[in-house]
This record gives structure tokens, sequence and C-alpha cells, in this order.
């Protein structure tokens, strides 16, 4: 029989070094979300971010989406071709103290930065919405010069699939993921089927050439960090073009 309540009482430190690794084995490996990184902010948007809304991930209203305003474009070298879309970064304003202030946010990205002045590759930069920049600074700074790190997504309830297309096109949406945030595979499976790998349309927004009407629809989805989650007979098989559905979450 193992001696755990030994251990842990004749060594704090080991206790509280096996309490951390049963917790990973418990909730599975996370990516490494990196160090501290320079980059610059800007905003965009307007002050009720409406300007925000669309965007090159595909999320449409990100406020009936649930990203509300924290959210950022990024340049190319952080948008990985639309790879990034969902990542959750957490920054802070740096070495600016004219126009810093104290605190960090946590932003979704949402939203492309094209090349051209500041999102010129191969510069890291977001161009954050009006309200998630004054969080960090002040408006007349314009720009400012900030430290970033990904960070785990905290979401409420479950991936969202919202399925648009016609028969032969199903398009599906993928938002409200926690965890890494951006997801870079899918396959999805009617009634009828076996699984099918999905291909990514453009942002995160996953394409099928299947037939699947009226069958049931289960969902496979892989982030970034590489963690898997299947949601079974998350649509019904009376689903229609343009619902939306939830499964599991992360």
């Amino acid at each position: 029989m193992a001696i755990y309540p030994t251990v842990f009482s004749s060594n704090p430190l080991v206790f509280a070094f096996i309490v951390i690794n049963l917790c990973c084995l418990i909730h599975g490996s996370y990516a490494d979300y990196g160090e501290w990184q320079n980059a610059h902010a800007t905003f965009y948007g307007g002050g009720d971010a409406s300007g925000t809304m669309g965007g090159a991930c595909g999320y449409g209203n990100l406020y009936s989406q649930g990203y509300g305003t924290n959210t950022a474009a990024l340049s190319t070298a952080l948008f990985n071709n639309g790879l990034s879309c969902g990542a959750c970064y957490e920054m802070r304003c740096n070495n600016d103290p004219q126009w810093c202030l104290s605190g960090t946010i946590i932003v979704t990205a949402t939203n492309f930065c094209p090349p051209g002045g500041w999102c010129n590759p191969p510069l890291q930069h977001f161009d954050l919405a009006e309200p998630a920049f004054l969080q960090i600074a002040q408006y007349r700074a314009g720009i400012v010069p900030v430290s970033f790190r990904r960070v785990p997504c905290v979401r409420k309830g479950g991936i969202r699939f919202t399925i648009n297309g016609h028969s032969y096109f199903n398009l599906v949406l993928i938002t409200n993921v926690a965890g890494a945030g951006d997801i870079h595979a899918v396959s999805i499976k009617g009634s009828k089927t076996g699984w099918q790998t999905m291909s990514r349309n453009w942002g995160q927004n996953w394409q099928s050439n299947a037939d699947l009407n009226g069958q049931t629809l289960s969902f496979t989805v892989t982030a970034s960090d590489g963690r898997t989650v299947t949601s079974y007979n998350v649509a019904p098989a009376n689903w229609q073009f343009g619902q939306t559905f939830e499964g599991r979450q992360f």
C-alpha cells in the first residue's frame, strides 16, 4: 500500500509537488504558454468597440459570441494565417510612464491587422479594441509598448458550433473555446457516416463537403496545445443551417 500520508506530513515541499502534478494529470497536459515578449499596441473600433465586429476570424457579433470588448486584431507575425483566432493573451503597458496605466488585461484574438505601419511583418503588434486599450494606457498615447504572453482562455459554457452553408457545403464556425482557445483540427461525424476530417476555410470556419442533412452531428476538435475534446450528438437530426449548438468544453 502506498504511504502518501507519511510523505505528505514529513515533507511539505514534496506534498506540494505531488499535488501540482496530480492536478496536471487530472486536467490533461497543457502547452507551454510561453514567456513575456515585447510588442506594441494601438486601438481601433470606437469607444463602444462596434467597429471591431465581424473580422477575419469569422466570429461576427463579438458581444453575442461572448468575447465582449477585450479583443485584438493581430499582425501577420502573430495571426498565423488565422490559426491564432481564439487565442488569449495577457498584456501590460511597458516602459512608457507618461502614458502607461498599471495592471494587465487579457484579450482574445478576433481579427487580423493587415500589413501597413506597425502591423508590417515581422513586427508583433496588437490593434486592441479601444475599451481594452484604455485599460492599460491613456487615449492620447495612440500607441504604446507592451509586454504580452499567451495564457489559457476562460469561457462560460461549452464549445459552440454554428452550422452555416448548404447541402454538400457545411461551414461550421467554432467559438467559445477555453484552454488554448485556438483550434487547429476538426472532424465531423454524421449518425450515418464515419469520422471525416474538416478543412479550415477561413478564420475558425471549418468546412465539410459531405451531405449530412437529417443526421445527428458529432464533432472532435483539437487545440493548438494538442488537447482534444469530442462532443457526441451535439446537433439533432432536424438541425437547420444557421443554428448554433453547444458541446463539451476543454
